[in-house]
């Protein structure tokens, strides 16, 4: 499926929820990783704020590229963000949405 490019360069972005592993399967604990480079995967709240209007995305980043200390509030910048729609069907049901995936997110900025 297509990703869609989504430019921050005018937005104020922070911190709402501090990064937390991705599992890739939860009964077993078993991490998501990345199938390029390998790297663990942890998600991180966003709360994105432009042109008036404020949105909360929880956005999948490696852990390489996420810094030390990333705690609710801090004002970051976000590298490649980018967007991609998925559907599933799971027990009869089919579910839909937007996942969010970003190269960095760089702290203090």
């Amino acid at each position: 499926m297509p990703s869609f490019k989504i430019d921050t360069s005018t937005a104020l972005v922070f911190v709402a929820t501090a990064p937390e592993p991705k599992m890739a399967n939860k009964k077993t604990r078993e991490r998501a990783m990345d199938n390029q480079t390998g790297a663990a995967l942890s998600t991180v709240g966003l709360l994105v704020s432009d042109e008036g209007e404020g949105n909360l995305y929880q956005v999948t980043v490696p852990e390489t590229g996420l810094p030390e200390e990333l705690n609710p509030g801090t004002p970051v910048k976000v590298v490649g963000l980018k967007a991609r729609d998925w559907e599933n069907e799971f027990n009869g049901q089919k579910r839909h949405g937007i996942s969010f995936r970003a190269v960095s997110v760089v702290a203090g900025v």
